[in-house]
């Protein structure tokens, strides 16, 4: 396979400076001939290498540089004097684009653009320049490159100056962002485009189809009461506990945390003013149900919060032993169920609340959350948006887009098949070869101490993994979802792309 990634091994400025060597001295005469056959930049220790491997090959090249003066500065006076404003404010070169002859194909180029794209671009610079060999001219102007000042260079070398803004490369990189292979936890890629609709949420259709909705929902969650909110999972946990404050404005209640959404649970709790205490296990560890029952005995606790699906490490944290002991100590027990609810089977017939999401586990469009309840509630001081009881008492108390209710409608089809399948491909996962510690079928986390490398030369190949997150990069995890479609195929190709990336891993880093 084709594959890019950013050079940082000896063995690989070694295939650089063999490849520069063979391009720009005997190719192109633009060097003298050396007996080592290397040709090492005069720019070597100022420039970042993009390379392309065939498998564990490197077969192209391009350098990038933004420290002045550029070497076109010195050919044609500063750049600046040719370009627009717009387009000169953070600028880079790019220099010794070169592919070997064996594999100077479409794919390689491809590959090569891309990686320059992506590169270039996430690195905010407002345009690229470079001197582009005439020969290859239509090369430079298929990536978006034109020619910008008149051409240098002796009548055996010759170049354009040529430049690479992020105006001309905007439809190259929406396509790219269209190829692009996503293991996040969502958003979900969508296999059909959502269709706007103009049908009311005032009609009868609509609230004949609102119910049908909330049934399939109740059914399985096996939850008697659920209230579809226009939002995102943090509302829903909103709702949830101004609720709490509601009804119990001056009860103590009990936070488990052991990633960063109970975290944020507790964080919306002191929000809301909630009288609470927090029990911390520490990240990713998991709930000690001796320690929890021995503060339960030494309150009066009214409620306990969680999170059931903690994404942040993959933890999937019990459900039905935190039921027992809510019942046996007279507290109600509430779960953020956001990422775990879709994900696999359970039933949440005994908590007091939960909440959920369309854009997780569901597999359809982020946008409605909603709180599962176990009784109507009946009274609530929370500001409109998130007062349960007048949904409850109004039914549809603000608008609900009709392609919301619709899109699921449509994925609440997929079940209860789609637990089975997603059973199926967090095995894939396990079975991987990757030091995986933690998953359920949702999520898996791998850590690594290159994490961010990895991270970085998938995305230049158009993987995506979730590892963007600060509370992620502090510990070198990247996760990786089996909820998109199509997963199957995508994790196979990630794999190889992931077996060579570990490859070089084996050699010898550049200090």
């Amino acid at each position: 396979m084709y594959w890019s990634k950013i050079a940082t091994t000896e063995k690989e400025l070694d295939a650089i400076a063999a490849l520069n060597y063979e391009t720009f001295v005997e190719e192109i005469p633009q060097h003298e001939p050396d007996p080592t056959r290397r040709l090492v930049d005069k720019f070597h220790n100022e420039n970042v290498y993009l390379i392309v491997y065939k498998n564990t090959e490197v077969v192209g090249m391009a350098a990038f540089r933004d420290v002045r003066p550029f070497s076109i500065d010195q050919k044609i006076g500063k750049v600046e004097n040719y370009l627009d404003a717009k387009d000169s404010g953070y600028l880079c070169e790019i220099r010794l684009l070169a592919v070997k002859k064996a594999h100077r194909n479409g794919r390689v180029f491809t590959k090569l653009a891309t990686a320059i794209y992506r590169y270039y671009y996430d690195k905010g610079y407002t345009a690229c320049v470079i001197s582009g060999t005439v020969r290859e001219e239509k090369l430079y102007t298929q990536m978006g490159f034109r020619q910008f000042a008149p051409t240098v260079g002796t009548e055996e070398a010759r170049y354009l100056p040529m430049v690479l803004t992020r105006k001309d490369s905007k439809a190259f990189r929406e396509r790219l962002r269209e190829q692009n292979i996503v293991f996040y936890p969502g958003p979900v890629a969508l296999e059909n485009p959502i269709m706007p609709s103009t049908i009311s949420h005032r009609s009868e259709r609509f609230q004949q189809e609102l119910g049908q909705m909330n049934r399939q929902l109740c059914k399985l969650a096996n939850a008697k009461i659920v209230i579809p909110i226009v939002g995102t999972g943090t509302l829903a946990n909103d709702a949830m506990l101004g609720q709490l404050k509601s009804e119990f404005p001056d009860g103590q209640g009990l936070i488990l945390i052991n990633g960063e959404f109970g975290s944020r649970l507790q964080n919306q709790a002191k929000q809301w003013n909630l009288c609470f205490d927090s029990m911390e296990f520490g990240w990713g560890n998991p709930f000690n149900l001796s320690q929890i029952e021995s503060c339960l005995q030494t309150g009066n606790y009214k409620y306990i919060v969680f999170a059931h699906g903690e994404t942040s490490n993959s933890i999937l944290n019990p459900l039905e032993p935190l039921l027992k002991l809510a019942e046996k100590y007279d507290a109600k027990l509430c779960a953020d169920c956001i990422s775990s609810f879709g994900s696999l089977p359970f039933s949440m017939e005994g908590m007091h609340y939960a909440t959920a999401v369309s854009g997780k586990a569901l597999g359809t469009i982020a946008g409605l959350a909603f709180v599962f309840c176990k009784e109507t509630p009946d009274m609530s001081n929370a500001p409109l948006y998130l007062n349960l009881p007048y949904y409850i008492e109004k039914q549809i108390a603000f608008t609900l887009p009709h392609f919301y209710i619709r899109a699921v409608s449509d994925a609440l089809k997929a079940y209860p098949e789609r637990f089975a399948l997603l059973e199926r491909r967090i095995e894939l996962v396990r079975n991987s070869g990757l030091p995986v510690k933690t998953m359920y079928p949702m999520i898996a986390s791998w850590q690594h101490e290159k994490m961010q490398q990895i991270i970085q030369t998938c995305a230049l190949n158009g993987f995506m993994l979730h590892g963007d997150s600060a509370y992620l990069k502090e510990r070198g995890i990247a996760q990786i979802s089996v909820i998109q479609p199509k997963f199957e195929k995508d994790f196979r190709k990630l794999m190889d792309l992931i077996s060579n990336i570990m490859k070089t891993f084996e050699e010898v880093e550049v200090q």
